[in-house]
């Protein structure tokens, strides 16, 4: 029997729901339930073929735990390794490079100086900052926000060089990104779950926590949600989430990518409403099945994005290029070795001329 289990923490509605489902589905050889944990031994399994983590960012045991699991063969949604190395900054800096707008951005070093250090340890840092060029760049409105962070927590609107001052000096030793406010004309939150099924939900921002998903507006066009939804595939095919959502602000038609990076996304009843988490509770269900039917022991069940595949396989690439040159090397010095040899064989054996007296 496989089971898959659910990791979480404060959630009500969700993991309850995604347990029933599974179970409803009575997939042959498949089960679901609660994660439970009473010991973890380095290297020993735990009883899992697949776990779905809703709260080991929030609880470093959990992280440490999950690893630990998925070195021994349990499949993590989402993949711990690399929900502990991303962070909002790269994410941005990542759909630069494969073609999806997002606001211009800048990171900027903490207003105090982390523990344990003192001013000497920024003597790359150049003081005073490119405040100018960094102004310039962004602009005016903008927002300030923890470079790995999420919840909307220590998130400031910026107006103007008063403000930003003022915001920035209350930021301890957060890192900080400023980051281009998009003034958008429409605004869409999209579940996205194994890379590929895709909800795309109007949103709206500006309202209470639980009236976000109430819009009033009318729908997009066609055209728009076909480019939301190539861009939601595309950041998280590089990205490997299995559980993500990303949000998009519309201005002037282009969808520019805000926020994508929630591999524990929220996933309640109470605030996405009762239609969407219908899809989303099948959709995970049918999902974690998927991942525990595919699951072998003993191996790397986990999912990793383009970005690190493509990474992993230049450096392959480059490691057996130069495998290739070595052995060419070797083979030239082989064959000049072989032909000095052969030279220094023919001197010896070529006879020695002999005096001929007259």
């Amino acid at each position: 029997m496989k089971k898959i289990g659910i990791l979480f923490g404060q959630e009500k509605s969700f993991p309850q729901a995604f347990v029933d489902r599974i179970n409803q589905k009575a997939e042959k050889n498949i089960s679901a339930e609660f994660v439970r944990i009473d010991k973890v031994m380095q290297a020993e399994p735990l009883d899992y073929a697949v776990i779905v983590d809703r709260i080991s960012q929030d609880v470093p045991f959990y992280r440490a735990t999950l690893k630990n699991a998925a070195i021994c063969g349990t499949a993590v949604i989402n993949n711990p390794f690399w929900w502990s190395a991303d962070e909002k900054f790269f994410n941005n800096a990542l759909a630069v490079k494969i073609g999806v707008p997002v606001p211009k951005t800048v990171i900027l070093p903490s207003k105090e100086h982390p523990d344990d250090t003192t001013g000497e340890s920024f003597r790359n840092l150049a003081y005073p900052l490119d405040w100018e060029g960094i102004f310039h760049y962004v602009g005016f409105p903008a927002y300030m926000k923890p470079f790995d962070g999420g919840g909307w927590k220590e998130v400031y609107q910026i107006n103007n060089l008063d403000e930003m001052w003022d915001k920035y000096n209350k930021t301890k030793q957060y890192v900080m990104m400023l980051q281009e406010e998009i003034i958008f004309e429409d605004y869409f939150r999209c579940y996205c779950i194994g890379g590929k099924h895709v909800r795309i939900m109007q949103y709206e921002p500006r309202n209470p926590h639980h009236l976000r998903y109430e819009h009033g507006k009318a729908p997009a066009e066609k055209k728009l949600l076909e480019t939301v939804k190539n861009y939601v595939i595309k950041l998280n095919k590089y990205l490997g989430y299995d559980f993500n959502t990303v949000e998009f602000a519309i201005r002037n038609g282009v969808p520019y990518a805000i926020d994508f990076c929630n591999p524990a996304p929220d996933a309640e009843v109470t605030s996405v409403g009762q239609e969407n988490f219908d899809w989303v509770v099948e959709t995970a269900a049918d999902y974690a099945i998927e991942r525990a039917k595919k699951q072998k022991d003993d191996q790397d069940n986990l999912t990793w994005g383009e970005y690190v595949k493509t990474s992993a396989a230049k450096e392959h690439l480059l490691s057996s290029e130069k495998k290739v040159e070595k052995k060419a090397d070797k083979k030239e010095v082989s064959a000049g070795a072989i032909d000095h040899d052969i030279a220094a064989e023919k001197k010896v054996a070529k006879p020695k001329k002999t005096a001929v007296k007259k």
